[in-house]
């Protein structure tokens, strides 16, 4: 995962493709894990290329109906998560949970 931590830093110019190659690339996923990120990829990136009836298929022969609608669902709510940082302007890192005092409760 060091690869995906190392374009997170890189700015938008080191995002994209080259990551999603990599992840193609690397010996240490199953199909379905592959299946999760090339859906992943498609459905973050749906205004590029959309999501063709080959990778739909491809998907559905790895996950049911409901697994594929709960991971479709998880793309979408990260992605609207990942929006509203980037237009706020949020400091990525910089989020520090309130701090439990001993009295608390």
């Amino acid at each position: 995962m060091r690869v995906l931590r190392g374009h997170a830093h890189q700015g938008r110019a080191g995002r994209g493709r080259d990551g999603a190659t990599a992840l193609r690339e690397t010996p240490f996923f199953s199909a379905r894990e592959r299946a999760a990120l090339a859906w992943t990829e498609a459905v973050t990136e749906i205004g590029r290329d959309g999501v063709s009836d080959a990778l739909l298929e491809a998907t559905r022969a790895q996950f049911s109906d409901v697994e594929l609608a709960n991971l479709t669902m998880a793309v979408a709510t990260i992605n609207t998560w990942n929006r509203l940082a980037v237009a706020l302007g949020a400091e990525v890192g910089s989020y520090q949970p309130p701090r439990q005092t001993a009295n608390a409760g």
